[in-house]
């Protein structure tokens, strides 16, 4: 970072839509304060990987997806345009709560996650790594909750999954009058 001030904006990122509205806030924060943004996308070796053709080859396939995942993400967010401050696009081996408290290490770092809903399987299998971040961040931590579009776009898709289609939320045909 060459900001002299070293203030940061650290977001995790993952493509969601959560994870864009966070990001946008992110940047918006970044601009305000006179910091540098820094979009991280946590990784992991999915269960039963590393088996063949080698661990470090699996382990480099699986950074290189993350990397591209997380520029898909910021182009998708920005789409080009200048963001108004310097971002770092950084990709880490680790849990997402976990990653993302190891980079915002500095007191005047703050630390950016969207809350998103979870459903009851990601409940039972672990903290969300927001609620990991609250709790354990050496910096401030700003959990943005998910936009009420997101509710709209899960309705959709529920929609779509029992085949109603979109032709069941648009109106009938209209008579003139």
């Amino acid at each position: 970072m060459d900001r002299t001030d070293g203030q940061r904006v650290v977001v995790g990122v993952n493509g969601s839509l959560g994870s864009m509205t966070a990001l946008h806030r992110a940047a918006e924060e970044a601009r305000r304060r006179g910091a540098s943004l820094m979009a991280a996308l946590a990784w992991t070796v999915p269960l039963g990987g590393m088996r063949r053709p080698g661990p470090e080859a699996q382990a480099d396939a699986f950074r290189l997806a993350a990397r591209d995942q997380l520029r898909g993400a910021l182009r998708a967010a920005f789409g080009g345009s200048h963001v108004g401050v310097p971002v770092e696009a950084v990709v880490i081996e680790g849990q997402v709560g976990e990653a993302l408290v190891s980079l915002a290490d500095r007191p005047d770092d703050l630390l950016v996650v969207g809350t998103g809903r979870r459903g009851l399987w990601r409940r039972l299998t672990g903290p969300s790594p927001s609620r990991y971040c609250l709790a354990h961040a050496g910096c401030p931590v700003l959990a943005v909750p998910h936009a009420p579009l997101h509710d709209d776009l899960d309705a959709l898709r529920q929609l779509g999954r029992r085949g109603a289609g979109l032709g069941a939320l648009l109106p009938g045909p209209r008579t003139p009058r």
